[in-house]
Parts: C-alpha cells; sequence; structure tokens
C-alpha cells in the first residue's frame, strides 16, 4: 500500500520533505485551509501602496522620456526605473518559492498558483508588469478559500487586470467622453470575465452578451491614490442586458451584481469544478467527481472550501499513481526544497545566481514567470511539459544546479537523497540502485531529478 504522506506532499504540494507542521490527511489539510495563512506570515510581500507608487514613478518617469531624444538623461532616467520595476516583479518570484518551500500549508499555496494561472492577462506595457503580478498577493492569495464571487470581484477590480486588460481604455460610445473623444468599446476584460474566469468557453452565452456586459463594465478605471475606481463620464447610459438579467444603470453596484450572478451560475461551477480536477488529479476527469464538486460549490453559495473537500475525500485523490507532470515553478520549489535550500536563501540570493539557477531555467523549462502564452493561462496536459526542449533543460537543472547550491563535502547520498525526496515511490523500479552507482554524489543527485518519479506529480 502507497504511504498517504509522498501523495500527499505529491499531489497537493511541492514535494518532500515535508515542512514541519504540514498536514497528511483530507481533514487537517482543510483545516489548516480554514486557517490564517503561514506563507504570507512568513514572507510579506510588498503593499498595495507600495506597488502603486513604483507604477506611478515609472508611468511619471515615461511620458517624460518620451518627449526626448533616445539617449537623453531622461531616457536613462526611465531606464532605471524600469529596472526597478523589474527587481520588484522578481520580489514577487522569489516570495512564490520561499512561501512554495517553507510553508507548512503546501495545499493553499498550489491553489495561489491554481487561481494565479485562472486568471492570467499579459502586461502591454513593461510598467505593468509588477503591479499585474501583485494581483496574486492582494487580491487572489486573501481570497483562496473563500467565496469565488468575491475573489472574482477582487481580481477582476484589481488595477493590475484593468491595466493589462485595457480596460481602462474602454469608453461607452454613447457616454460624454465617448461622445467627445471619438474613442470606443473594449471587451477583453468582458470576454474573459465570461469565456476564461466564470461560465467557460462555448457556455451558451452570445456574443450580445459579451457587449452588453462590456458597455455595463464601461466607467471602471484606475488612479495612483485609489486603484481601481469609477468614473462616470465614461460610462456607457442606461441599462444592460446580460444573460437575461438586466443591470443598471451605472456604477460599481451593477459591476458587482453582474459578478456575483456569473459566479452563482451552475456553467460557473462545473467550470472551476472541472478545472481544479485537471490540475490536481488527471487530464481526463471523472465527471461524476465533477458533477459532486460542482453541486458542494453551489450549495455553499460559491464558497471554495467544500469543494476541496469533494475533491480530497474523493478516492482517485489517493490512487496511487501520478498521472501530472509537475511545471516548471513546481518542479523548481520541489527540487530546491529537496536540496535543502529554505526560503530565507531564496530570498538573500543574489540577482544574478538568482536568474542564473532559478528564473531561466524555468524559462528554459517552458514556464517564463507570469508569461503565459495567452489569457488561458499554462496548458495542464503532461505532453506540454515532457517536451524534448524541456526535458533537457531539466535533465541540464538537474546535473549542474545542485552541485552550485551545495558544497560538495556536504553533498548527500543518492540513494538516501532518493528516500529523502521520494519517500516510497523512489522504490519504484531501479532509481535507487542507479542513484548509488552513480560515478559521483553529483551525478547521483541530478539522476535522482530528472527521473520520472520526481517530475510526476
Amino acid at each position: 500500500m502507497t504511504d498517504p504522506v509522498p501523495l500527499a506532499a505529491f499531489r497537493f504540494g511541492h514535494g518532500l520533505p515535508l515542512p514541519a507542521g504540514a498536514p497528511t490527511d483530507p481533514e487537517a489539510m482543510l483545516a489548516q485551509l480554514a486557517g490564517p495563512d503561514p506563507g504570507l506570515a512568513l514572507f510579506p510581500g510588498p503593499t498595495p501602496a507600495e506597488v502603486q507608487a513604483q507604477f506611478a514613478r515609472s508611468m511619471e518617469a515615461r511620458l517624460v522620456a518620451r518627449k526626448t531624444p533616445r539617449k537623453s538623461p531622461e531616457r536613462k532616467a526611465y531606464n532605471g526605473v524600469l529596472r526597478e520595476v523589474e527587481d520588484q516583479l522578481e520580489l514577487f518570484l522569489r516570495l512564490q518559492i520561499a512561501r512554495g518551500l517553507d510553508s507548512p500549508d503546501g495545499l493553499r499555496e498550489r491553489l495561489v498558483r491554481f487561481w494565479a494561472d485562472h486568471f492570467s492577462a499579459l502586461p502591454r506595457l513593461r510598467d505593468q508588469r509588477a503591479i499585474l503580478v501583485s494581483r496574486i498577493d492582494h487580491a487572489i492569495r486573501p481570497h483562496v478559500t473563500g467565496r469565488f464571487a468575491d475573489l472574482l470581484m477582487a481580481v477582476e477590480l484589481h488595477p493590475g487586470l484593468l491595466l493589462g486588460l485595457d480596460q481602462v481604455a474602454s469608453v461607452g460610445p454613447n457616454s460624454p467622453a465617448g461622445q467627445r473623444k471619438g474613442q470606443g468599446l473594449n471587451e477583453n476584460l468582458a470576454r474573459e470575465m465570461i469565456e476564461l474566469h466564470t461560465m467557460g468557453v462555448g457556455a451558451g452565452y452570445r456574443q450580445d452578451d459579451v457587449r452588453q456586459l462590456a458597455e455595463l463594465l464601461t466607467g471602471l478605471d484606475v488612479t495612483i491614490a485609489e486603484g481601481a475606481v469609477f468614473v462616470p463620464r465614461k460610462a456607457e447610459p442606461g441599462s444592460e442586458t446580460v444573460l437575461g438579467q438586466i443591470y443598471g444603470p451605472e456604477g460599481l453596484g451593477p459591476i458587482r451584481a453582474v459578478m456575483t450572478d456569473l459566479a452563482r451560475r451552475p456553467e460557473t461551477a462545473r467550470h472551476l469544478a472541472r478545472k481544479l480536477v485537471v490540475h490536481f488529479l488527471s487530464d481526463t476527469p471523472d465527471e461524476a467527481l465533477v458533477a459532486r464538486m460542482a453541486e458542494a460549490y453551489l450549495a455553499a453559495d460559491t464558497a471554495l472550501l467544500p469543494m476541496i473537500r469533494v475533491l480530497l475525500n474523493a478516492p482517485a485523490a489517493w490512487e496511487p499513481s501520478l498521472q501530472k507532470a509537475r511545471q516548471p515553478f513546481d518542479f523548481m520549489v520541489a527540487a530546491l526544497r529537496g536540496l535543502g535550500v529554505d526560503g530565507a536563501a531564496v530570498l538573500r540570493m543574489g540577482g544574478k545566481p538568482f536568474r542564473r539557477m532559478i528564473r531561466e531555467p524555468m524559462q528554459l523549462m517552458g514556464q517564463d514567470w507570469e508569461n503565459p502564452r495567452g489569457p488561458d493561462g499554462w496548458p495542464e496536459a503532461a505532453s506540454a511539459w515532457i517536451t524534448p526542449q524541456g526535458l533537457a533543460a531539466r535533465i541540464t537543472w538537474a546535473m549542474e544546479v545542485p552541485g552550485r547550491l551545495i558544497e560538495a563535502g556536504a553533498m548527500p547520498e543518492p540513494a538516501a537523497f532518493a528516500a529523502r525526496v521520494l519517500g516510497d515511490m523512489a522504490g519504484q523500479g531501479d532509481l535507487a540502485l542507479w542513484a548509488a552507482r552513480s560515478e559521483s554524489p553529483r551525478e547521483g543527485l541530478g539522476l535522482v531529478l530528472a527521473s520520472p518519479a520526481f517530475n510526476r506529480r
């Protein structure tokens, strides 16, 4: 019988060895989810005010620089501010890794990553990258164990998302601002809200529903001082009809109401439940499990924990066969944990070593930090990650980087390392035997980290 501890660590966390106090059974995992966020307590990040202040500095520098020649002091100053934005962006990555390494609540960390991908968006400008990524800490993380309706509103009204999806440029055609400036409607936020964030592709809505929702959302804007605001002069006058329901005439009230109604729809419940099953268990989800999770979600008025409870208590959640592939972020956290690197060490690491050993290898493995190929986020299928190029990058990392992170005399014995990072799964096949027979401890560790067993979840 397979030990449930490695299953819990691989399927619902970031691997072995588990941090002190990490739960390994469904009820204990749920109890921890219902409590405070230990990862955030260990490693707090920049505040919304700090992120918005940095964004303000970059936009002000951009406005000054664009009026000057290419090699002017103002251009150089702007480039310096952009580097500060990149530093803040990288800090958020370091924090995500540090929390993944040290937090005993591995399931919470995995859920944060899941919802960050669910609410993917691509910045139009380099200035926007950090404020867009900040949605993870400031809009997603506080709500991953609450109601999806609240999570949806927090994310859709986050300044980074409004900027990244160009909602700030959407103006009602018949609004005072639209008639005066000739600006038009932008459907990006409305389409993604319906098609990706709630009901799912092909869930029975019409193009007219998308357009009416886009008109309802006009007026949403961002200011440096306040973040998301509603500007009446940009809003399309009158009421709008979305999926048969009338909303209006204008303001944040109707916008919040339509998001609540979208969150409560059965199509949304099924879409979210299916995505969770696919992410945690299998690329071919059990439709009966999806249905039970959707029912729990609707019965609890979009609360997420009842849906997670059904998932954790499903027999499939504890079957020993691991069907998913670790995405590069998951691989990196699991490998660093296995090598004994903690969150504090990641935060202390110099910029060049961090990029050379962590950020750039993740990109080579196919997962550039917060830069997916499209608004639907990263692919889930194992075949999307275990590609010739991606696998070569994993093998290269496994063979080269551990030797840089661990002093030669402190290299663990390969068979013991296999047991440390794989538990009883180390005994599957001849992995432990071949690791022990490696010419050097460094090669033995690389063999374990590059093995199929380590790259599954």
